[in-house]
């Protein structure tokens, strides 16, 4: 029996909470369009995340099918792969690094790590929330500086695609079963060290 698209929480060595238990990143999006006071939220829950001298270097870019246009228009600065599966999801969003600070000029060597705080903090929410994103490397980014005006300075990274679980049974086989794949995580002894290098911290 195939395990359901929703049972797919983490198989944890410890305790975690539950919200990290319960975020997966779905290829089968609903078309269910996703309330703009969710989305509005879930992008409040980013703002808020950790950045060096709180430069908060993340832009976002977004699209929602409420402007099908815009959906494509977004949808269009995806690799062809990512395009195959992602049109379906409600929302879309290019995520860019502010690459230098405001404050001085100077580069910011933490933009993308900060970035990706942020988009921590917008998974967590919108799982928060029983909503799936799905992040993107594979984006166009040259065609996403020309479609958005996107200064000099700035560097389009990675995209997002954000909305309710879709129908396994109409899926692509492949997306299918990705989705039904279980979730699995190199063990900490490979991640996390102590002493020297490649030494195990426990």
């Amino acid at each position: 029996m195939q395990r359901p698209m929703t049972d797919k929480h983490a198989n944890a060595d410890h305790p975690i909470h539950d919200l990290t238990a319960r975020r997966w990143s779905p290829y089968v999006f609903s078309d269910r369009p996703v309330e703009p006071a969710d989305l509005r939220s879930i992008l409040e829950s980013a703002r808020w995340a950790a950045s060096s001298y709180n430069e908060q270097p993340w832009r976002w870019i977004v699209a929602t099918t409420a402007d099908p246009a815009e959906h494509a228009r977004l949808l269009s600065c995806l690799v062809e792969p990512n395009q195959g599966w992602a049109r379906h999801a409600p929302v879309l969003g290019l995520c860019v690094a502010a690459l230098r600070f405001a404050r001085n000029g100077a580069e910011n060597p933490a933009a993308h790590h900060d970035l990706g705080l942020a988009a921590g903090n917008l998974s967590h929410e919108a799982t928060a929330r029983g909503l799936y994103v799905h992040w993107m490397i594979g984006i166009l980014p040259e065609r996403a500086r020309e479609l958005y005006a996107i200064p000099d300075g700035f560097q389009p990274l990675t995209a997002f695609a954000l909305g309710h679980l879709g129908d396994i049974e109409g899926a692509a086989e492949q997306h299918r079963a990705r989705d039904l794949a279980p979730r699995t995580r190199k063990p900490l002894a490979e991640l996390v060290f102590g002493g020297r290098w490649g030494t195990a911290a426990w």
